[in-house]
């Protein structure tokens, strides 16, 4: 009799580890409530007031013409698309005014055709300068004195008048992906 008198309770020998285990589920569990993950793009840190904005034609200190075309056109689709804001032709009807600068145009060859000795693959990197100021103030809601995109296309081998047709399409890629890192960047103002 004294043997099992002497003998520890099972359910008191896991005690401990039962502790540790509910201890280390509480961690866990605060753990991933608590991560700091967020969905972007559903913030917006642009005044109330703002309800109008105005994209005027960028300012080219470039020789590439037609990318100041595409980047207004784009950057309107995407602010249409994405947010609660209508865009005015007429800045002196704004809200606010969405102004840019294209400062720099760099292209230049990254891939060449072993048979042709010509280049099949082009990198293109721009530079602007973007602000967004509320009209009636001249308050600066958003700025970026220096905004860098990069954009890679391939350019057909096989005929040459294919190089303006391509660069034209990464034109309109790269006016798009500017168009959505311009938007984030406002409505996220980072």
């Amino acid at each position: 009799m004294s043997f099992f008198n002497n003998k520890p309770n099972v359910a008191q020998a896991f005690l401990p580890v039962l502790g540790l285990a509910r201890g280390s589920l509480v961690c866990v569990c605060f753990l991933l409530s608590s991560c700091g993950y967020h969905v972007s793009g559903k913030t917006d840190l642009v005044p109330k007031s703002i309800h109008t904005i105005a994209i005027p034609a960028f300012t080219n200190l470039t020789t590439r013409y037609k990318l100041t075309d595409h980047l207004p056109e784009a950057i309107s689709r995407e602010f249409i698309a994405r947010t609660r804001y209508q865009i005015v032709n007429d800045p002196q009807a704004a809200d606010a005014i969405l102004r840019g600068a294209v400062i720099n145009y760099i292209a230049y060859p990254t891939v060449f055709d072993q048979k042709t000795q010509r280049a099949s693959g082009l990198a293109v990197n721009v530079t602007m300068q973007v602000s967004l100021v509320e009209r009636a103030t001249g308050k600066v809601i958003f700025t970026r004195p220096s905004f860098d995109v990069r954009q890679t296309y391939e350019i057909s081998v096989t005929n040459t008048t294919a190089y303006f047709d391509e660069s034209d399409a990464a034109l309109d890629r790269l006016s798009r992906d500017v168009a959505r890192d311009v938007v984030t960047a406002i409505l996220e103002n980072f």
